[in-house]
């Protein structure tokens, strides 16, 4: 049965049994991946899964049933099981199913070529290939991948909503190794593109770089010191603390944000924005799990908390709007809320190198480790093991490592004195991808030697 037939025949379920408020949602995620080590293909797999969640309204309760199957056994069995789950709930939140009426964006998908699996194996194996052709010191350990991932998600209602959407884009990358002086330093280098923008020679070239940098690093004082986070630093850390800014934590005592909308949380130089139709994103979506219009947005305009994220839920509790951010992490999961492209804006101040001249002395961080157990998105409070380079009058001097940055993640939003131009994301994490630019945050707390 496909996806069609298995739709028909949940509605028809749905209608049976007198239900009157209830969605179907789908999700089919397809996925090939080639992993290459030792000069050689150490692991391929090609996988599709693809789910349905059926949520419907029973006695003002809203009950759920997912399955993998998609039979008429299935519609009928999971409409079913919807019913019972509700009858069983004690929450007196209110539910609803969204109605028809939004305007959705139009939103052009990325174009994209599916590369086959030879062509996936060959890509990891020149990015390994360069690696090693980068540098005499890259040894064995040194591994690379590449991966084509499409996502199509559907959702269809009793109220007139009958939505599709599919994302698809390549990603590589590669781990290198450095041998040097009996010790080994690693590298990272990853991108999510069309399979045809991605540069073995870049991708390699860039891990060799960030492993060969670290040969001779040493910690540092302990003390305060001026830091320049790297891009992919603040996207790392915009990433751990962005259920901050959802109504959801807010509401359960989970943010330090909850009611201070229209306040200033931030450096007047922090806008933070959210935007799903950003057209550099490779996940580009007109509609959330909920069938929602999805928007663009600014969460922290010039310093101020315009907002916090919502789904239907959170956004009925506050008397409010759904800001479209109700998100499933699966088909299977209940909606919670997300970004879509979150980042905090570049602030204007140039390249980092220019953010080392204006600090002139301090440390500049490319790596930060432990952010799920050294982060507490509830205080805000942090401490992660961080590796770097030395600033010494304006300049990137010896590599260092093995020292810890602690600080809080509000404290740290008030306290950005620059933001740089170089905005970078990470790769995205289902529909949600986080960004930011290279920023210098003064008398931050570090322990070292």
């Amino acid at each position: 049965m496909n996806d069609t037939q298995f739709k028909e025949q949940v509605m028809a379920a749905a209608k049976a049994r007198g239900l009157e408020e209830y969605e179907l949602y789908c999700m089919k995620t397809e996925t090939v991946n080639a992993e290459v080590l030792h000069h050689e293909l150490n692991a391929f797999s090609s996988s599709s899964d693809a789910g349905a969640c059926f949520r419907c309204v029973y006695n003002g309760k809203m009950g759920y049933a997912a399955t993998e199957r998609f039979t008429e056994e299935e519609a009928v069995r999971i409409t079913e099981a919807a019913i019972e789950n509700a009858s069983s709930i004690e929450s007196e939140e209110a539910v609803q199913i969204h109605g028809s009426g939004d305007s959705y964006e139009d939103v052009t998908p990325v174009q994209t070529r599916e590369p086959s699996a030879a062509q996936l194996i060959a890509l990891a194996l020149r990015i390994q290939e360069q690696a090693y052709q980068e540098d005499s010191r890259i040894v064995d350990g040194t591994q690379s991948f590449a991966s084509f991932q499409r996502m199509t998600c559907s959702l269809c209602n009793s109220k007139g909503l009958d939505l599709s959407d599919t994302s698809a884009y390549s990603a590589a990358g590669c781990i290198a190794v450095a041998a040097d002086s009996g010790e080994r330093f690693n590298g990272f280098e990853m991108k999510a593109s069309g399979f045809d923008e991605l540069s073995p020679q870049t991708l390699a070239a860039k891990a060799v770089e960030e492993a060969t940098g670290g040969i001779g690093a040493e910690s540092v004082k302990t003390g305060p010191h001026s830091i320049v986070f790297s891009g992919r630093t603040t996207a790392s850390l915009l990433a751990t603390f962005f259920s901050v800014f959802s109504a959801e934590s807010a509401q359960r005592g989970l943010s330090l944000l909850a009611g201070r909308e229209g306040e200033n949380i931030a450096a007047p130089i922090v806008t933070i924005t959210d935007d799903p139709f950003r057209e550099d994103s490779l996940i580009r979506i007109p509609f959330d799990s909920e069938g929602v219009a999805t928007r663009r947005k600014h969460v922290v305009e010039n310093g101020r908390l315009d907002m916090l994220l919502h789904n239907l839920t959170t956004a009925a509790k506050a008397g409010t709007a759904s800001t479209g951010n109700g998100q499933k992490a699966g088909y299977a999961s209940a909606v919670g809320v997300r970004p879509y492209s979150f980042y905090l804006n570049p602030g204007g101040a140039g390249t980092k190198e220019d953010l080392f001249q204006a600090m002139r002395n301090g440390i500049y961080v490319t790596e930060l480790n432990g952010l799920h157990a050294g982060a507490n998105p509830a205080t805000g409070d942090f401490s992660l093991s961080a590796a770097g380079f030395l600033i010494e009058n304006g300049e990137k001097a010896r590599p260092v490592k093995n020292f810890t940055v602690s600080g809080n993640f509000y404290e740290l939003l008030k306290n950005i004195a620059l933001a740089g131009d170089d905005l970078e994301f990470q790769t995205p994490r289902g529909y949600s991808c986080f960004g930011g630019p290279s920023i210098l945050v003064n008398d931050m707390a570090v322990a070292g030697k």
